[in-house]
């Protein structure tokens, strides 16, 4: 059965953008390195270090879908019609763009964050769910869907911009003994998560 993991990269102080929504500061691992790992979009490859490669690598073939917010999609431009890991990505909006109701590589999901893990996860099969966006992260988590948090921690401190964790309704939430891959600029963290009874 798939698992529904949340990836993304966050400085030292919790952040994962800028206050702009730019990801520089916490992103240069993903080409600060000299292991070429190609993606689905022709002619875009990572230039991670090795360690991060291995990682990448990984992610790539592991994941089935990935869920998103309409933020982050019209953010995106819609990756030019196909994410670069080359899955299905499931936007989770209150009003789908008319313009993209014909492109196969992204569903849209009007009625609720249970719904769009529900149609991810059959997407994926038995392959992950990958989670994008802080506020996708914390309806998952508030429904209790989250499987495991999987931060790339770059040692960078901002001071302010996006948090990674807000606006909880319901915390603690404790997570396990991470795994840990320590790379070039950056250390991967995956931590299974623990909901409270």
């Amino acid at each position: 059965m798939s698992k529904v993991i949340a990836d993304m990269s966050m400085s030292l102080d919790g952040f994962v953008a800028r206050p702009d929504d730019s990801i520089e500061p916490v992103a240069g691992w993903f080409f600060g390195g000299d292991v070429e790992v190609p993606t689905a979009t022709p002619g875009f490859s990572f230039q991670a270090p090795a360690p991060s490669a291995d990682m990448l690598r990984d992610a790539l073939s592991g994941v089935g879908a990935l869920l998103t917010g309409r933020r982050n999609f019209d953010l995106a431009k819609g990756w030019g019609g196909q994410h670069p890991m080359g899955v299905p990505v499931v936007v989770l909006t209150h009003e789908p763009p008319s313009e993209w109701r014909d492109n196969k590589n992204f569903v849209f999901v009007t009625d609720g964050i249970k719904s769009a893990v529900a149609q991810a996860k059959a997407i994926a099969g038995d392959k992950i769910v990958g989670v994008a966006t802080p506020d996708m992260v914390r309806q998952c988590l508030e429904a209790r869907l989250l499987d495991a948090v999987h931060i790339n921690l770059v040692p960078v401190v901002l001071g302010q911009g996006v948090p990674y964790f807000a606006n909880l309704a319901e915390t603690p939430i404790t997570l396990e003994t991470p795994e840990v891959i320590e790379s070039q600029g950056v250390t991967h963290l995956t931590y299974q998560v623990t909901y409270p009874n």
